[in-house]
């Protein structure tokens, strides 16, 4: 059970992320749309640890959604997508090392456990 509360726990702040840093720079994208993208992103990255997949492959693989979705969500240029995406990224990190270093929560970066 903690697996699936961590497995939706995931996705929701992923999603938060991608919501709040697609807000950075203007209108940004819908919540359903921050949710489909943080779906996406970690069911790809639970699948590629339930193939037994080495920690740095199961962090690379959901990089390329995670960018395109938000491409296609955003409809802004190039340049404003990449900055957008490099502002979720670092928010992303934030609530990462929150999560693990004060809740024990590794879900986000596997590889990067600070507790």
């Amino acid at each position: 059970m903690k697996y699936y509360i961590d497995f939706l726990l995931a996705i929701l702040l992923t999603a938060l992320s991608y919501f709040i840093g697609s807000l950075a720079l203007g209108n940004g994208v819908l919540a359903w749309q921050a949710l489909i993208i943080g779906i996406s992103v970690v069911l790809l990255g639970a699948i590629t640890e339930a193939l037994k997949a080495p920690m740095w492959l199961i962090i690379l693989v959901p990089f390329p959604v995670g960018m395109l979705l938000l491409f296609l969500f955003l409809h802004e240029p190039v340049q404003t997508w990449f900055l957008t995406y490099l502002i979720t990224l670092a928010i992303y990190s934030v609530i990462h090392v929150i999560m693990s270093f004060f809740f024990k929560f590794h879900s986000l970066i596997p590889a990067w456990k600070l507790s």
